[in-house]
Formats: structure tokens, sequence, C-alpha cells
């Protein structure tokens, strides 16, 4: 790709349908510039992983929120930040899931941040490599 896209964000509602939307809007958006599989397996991984935290965890006992995604692309890597403004990330004894959602975007991003805080919400950001040779996913 030897243009770069200006940066792109979505919004939808923190639900359940919202995460294979999210998945395939971004992934249909990062194709379209041309950017190759992988990494996109590896972004696709992320942003249905982290979109459901937010589904399941950010509004817990409160109306459902927004889950907002954006994308940034550079030359050399693709950076996916997830975002919603519910509890912030904090353990769950009743969580639904088996806990390995935060430690799986870890192992298939090259770099990756959260930042969350009580009520505040939480904001993750993962970044990849355009490179496919550094995938972490095969093809």
């Amino acid at each position: 790709m030897s243009v770069v896209p200006d940066p792109m964000s979505w919004s939808w509602p923190a639900e359940v349908s919202s995460v294979s939307t999210a998945r395939h809007t971004v992934v249909d958006w990062l194709r379209g510039h041309r950017m190759p599989d992988p990494p996109l397996s590896d972004i696709a991984l992320l942003v249905s992983e982290a979109v459901t935290n937010a589904v399941t965890h950010a509004y817990v006992g409160q109306p459902p929120g927004a889950v907002r995604v954006q994308v940034i692309v550079d030359q050399d890597e693709v950076m996916v930040a997830v975002e919603d403004e519910g509890h912030g990330l904090r353990p769950r004894p009743d969580s639904p899931g088996l806990g390995y959602g935060l430690a799986l975007m870890v192992a298939v991003s090259k770099r990756f941040e959260a930042q969350s805080g009580d009520d505040e919400g939480t904001r993750l950001r993962a970044w990849f490599s355009r490179d496919p040779a550094q995938a972490t996913l095969p093809e």
C-alpha cells in the first residue's frame, strides 16, 4: 500500500450484534486500502475480542453505551483503538468469559496498551506490523 489513508473511526452500540459488524467494517476498510492478510487476521481477532469485552463488561448494571473503534495506518504499522465509557477494567467474579481475551490481544499484536479508570471507561490500543512476515497468525 503506497498511499496511507486518513485515520478512520466508527461507533456502535455496545450490543452483541456490533461485534461482527465492527470486525467486518474494520477488515473491509483495511482490505479496501490494500492491507495484506496477515495482519488482517490478527486485526480481526483483536477487534472481535475488544468489542466483545466492551459488550460483556463495560456497561454491566447500566444501559449499554457506545463502543468506538479507530484505525490509524502509517507506512510501517496499523494502530487499532477500541474504547468505551463503561466501568473500566476490573475483576468480575461473575464474568461469563474465560478470561483469556486480554492475553490473546497482547499475543496477536506487536505492541498493546490498556488504559482504564473506575467509571471512566477503557481504551485498548494495539499496533500491528504491515509486513505479513511479522504477523502472529500464519496465512
